[in-house]
């Protein structure tokens, strides 16, 4: 992982109703560019206020970039196809499915980042996607809002994440163009995608509460340079923890690796404290991670799962109160779809009260939105349970195995 860089200001946002505000604010403002990452984009509700900010944009003449993933989004509806072909937003799927769709294991490998940059200057990470906080695919219209995080950046940081989402744009043109036979065309992608990284401008900071203080990095999974880093760097924070662990984690099923470090946190002093998706969402992603709960709950750590609606953050503080604490907030669970297989960006901070902050948000819905997993009523739970908890677990283990890959 790189070094903390200094002189970032961070601003946290809770929900898709904070975050597409911001984002809103963001592009409507926008003078050159505009480069927007997700895994789902969905165009009802506030989604389409998303999409309607990227056409008015590209229709002033900036250069409106989107890339959505081929599983969390196969296809932009018909009408957005024309729309944005109209005003000129340039959009890209990536890795379609095709015919055999996740049948090939190679097509489990995902573009989960959720990155939007703004001219160079300002840059959004977390683990919302553009889906509105009260709509979800599967189930319709929710009574409650999505639980989730993002962060607005500025500072140094903002020139990784703009190469990052540019690289990836020319390289999957480069791509396409070579299928087409287009040589001279993905020649030149290549040699965009090589010259991603613009000309950093200066920042300033006229307000006191805006003072850019925090130090912060660009953490990144993906299959060729950054296979582990992701998991590493939580490894290292946990394993230097000396008070406190606070987590919330949409789909958590972490390796023995992670499984360890918790536990040995724990068993040195450390609170450690997960809140966890309460809602039945999908049988493997409830059923699969069951079986690992018994270790860490012998082990004193406090497991609470989120009940009003659907979880969907990927957050993390340690230490909060110490002078140097720990915090990271982005698009990765700690389960091997994330960890082995996605391509996941994640913000990296020590800021002391952006860390104070989040902190207060997951012990608030901790304490009253949760329910506590109660060590001994959890292993009373019924042998059919059981059954179909350790029969998930052996079908990832095995869908992990046809990737070559160990957890």
């Amino acid at each position: 992982m790189a070094a903390l860089a200094p002189g970032h200001q961070l601003h946290l946002l809770q929900g898709g109703v904070e975050l597409f505000a911001a984002m809103i604010e963001e592009i409507s403002h926008a003078q050159r560019e505009v480069l927007l990452e997700t895994y789902i984009f969905d165009f009802v509700g506030a989604g389409a206020d998303i999409a309607i900010a990227l056409v008015h944009a590209a229709r002033r003449g900036v250069v409106v970039r989107l890339m959505v993933d081929g599983v969390g989004t196969p296809r932009i509806p018909a009408d957005w196809q024309q729309r944005f072909a109209a005003a000129g937003v340039q959009w890209h799927v990536f890795s379609p499915l095709g015919r055999l769709g996740l049948l090939l294991p190679n097509r489990w490998r995902r573009l989960h980042r959720k990155l939007c940059v703004v001219d160079g200057r300002t840059a959004f990470c977390g683990g919302i996607n553009v889906l509105d906080d009260f709509h979800d695919l599967q189930q319709g219209r929710l009574e409650a809002p999505r639980f989730d995080f993002a962060v607005r950046v500025r500072g140094p940081l903002v020139h990784d994440v703009h190469e990052v989402v540019s690289q990836l744009w020319w390289r999957t043109q480069a791509l396409r163009q070579m299928r087409e036979r287009d040589l001279s065309a993905a020649w030149e992608s290549a040699r965009l995608a090589g010259k991603a990284r613009p000309k950093p401008p200066t920042f300033t900071t006229e307000r006191r509460k805006d003072r850019a203080v925090a130090k912060a990095v660009l953490v990144l999974r993906d299959n060729i340079q950054h296979r582990r880093t992701i998991e590493r760097t939580y490894l290292r924070a946990i394993g230097a923890a000396r008070h406190d662990i606070t987590i919330a984690n949409a789909y958590f099923l972490p390796g023995g690796k992670l499984r360890r470090a918790l536990v040995h946190a724990a068993r040195r002093g450390v609170q450690v404290r997960v809140l966890l998706q309460g809602r039945y969402e999908h049988f493997m992603s409830y059923h699969a991670a069951r079986p690992v709960y018994g270790s860490l709950l012998t082990a004193g750590i406090e497991l609470h799962e989120y009940a009003p609606s659907f979880l969907h953050a990927k957050v993390a503080v340690i230490d909060a109160m110490d002078r140097q604490p720990w915090v990271t907030i982005g698009s990765s669970n700690l389960d091997p779809l994330s960890l082995l297989l996605a391509r996941e960006a994640n913000v990296v901070a020590v800021d002391a009260s952006f860390a104070i902050d989040l902190k207060a948000r997951l012990e608030l819905a901790m304490s009253t939105q949760g329910r506590p997993l109660d060590q001994a009523l959890f292993a009373q739970r019924t042998l059919w349970s059981r059954a179909l908890d350790w029969l998930a677990y052996g079908l990832m283990r095995f869908a992990l195995a046809l990737t070559g890959k160990r957890y």
